[in-house]
């Protein structure tokens, strides 16, 4: 049996000092037997959030429009650990959250003001060194970059390989970014690496690709 994935809407928010709008989105994949969550969407502290201007979605209400709840979901999945990434993780305290090794070791040390969003107490973390394959068909493979410990998730779906990037690239544009070409803030906390990465995912030659910030899917 192939696997299924559907996209939910969590939040919209406002990059400080600026007056774009970006979606936030996780997306549900359902496998036999259970369903992962990748990304569950934004929290942190209200400074933060209000810096943000975060139009939040209750991670319950945005599954709820699948005929599903947060006791579906069995496992969850962050592509990072950003406070736009793992913002609800907390609703889904009965759920392992599998993350590589290096990205919670990163936050635990750059983040401190996020653990009771991501490293609350009773947290089960499954941790990741390196590709994994989570459940047949799902997997996931490193994509550092925007972060050390990013990853992306690949699904074998019903009619091809879907890829799901989280911050690997923010928009389609930057998907396609020139090689050697000046990045803009915020996209990678390694230039080098980013660059390796989306090397990488290009490579995959997925059907579709899908980003955390943009509604566009990009078809192979």
């Amino acid at each position: 049996m192939a696997l299924e994935i559907k996209r939910l809407h969590l939040s919209t928010v406002t990059p400080p000092g600026t007056a774009a709008q970006w979606p936030v989105h996780g997306f549900v994949v359902t496998f036999p037997g259970g369903a992962a969550l990748v990304d569950t969407g934004v929290g942190g502290p209200p400074g933060l959030q209000d810096d943000w201007r975060a139009v939040n979605v209750a991670a319950a209400d945005a599954l709820a429009g699948l005929d599903m709840s947060p006791a579906d979901i069995t496992l969850v999945i962050n592509t990072h650990l950003h406070f736009d990434h793992c913002g609800q993780n907390a609703v889904f305290k009965h759920a392992a959250f599998h993350v590589q090794r290096a990205e919670l070791e990163r936050a635990r040390r750059e983040s401190p003001d996020l653990t009771d969003w991501f490293d609350f107490a009773g947290a089960r973390f499954e941790l990741l060194d390196g590709d994994t394959e989570i459940v047949p068909g799902l997997s996931v493979i490193t994509t550092p970059g925007h972060t050390v410990g990013h990853q992306s998730v690949v699904i074998a779906g019903a009619d091809g390989e879907d890829l799901l990037i989280g911050d690997a690239a923010y928009t389609p544009v930057l998907y396609a970014w020139p090689a050697g070409k000046k990045l803009p803030p915020g996209q990678a906390e390694d230039e080098d690496a980013w660059a390796a990465s989306l090397g990488r995912i290009r490579a995959t030659r997925a059907d579709r690709v899908h980003f955390c910030h943009h509604t566009e899917i990009i078809h192979a």
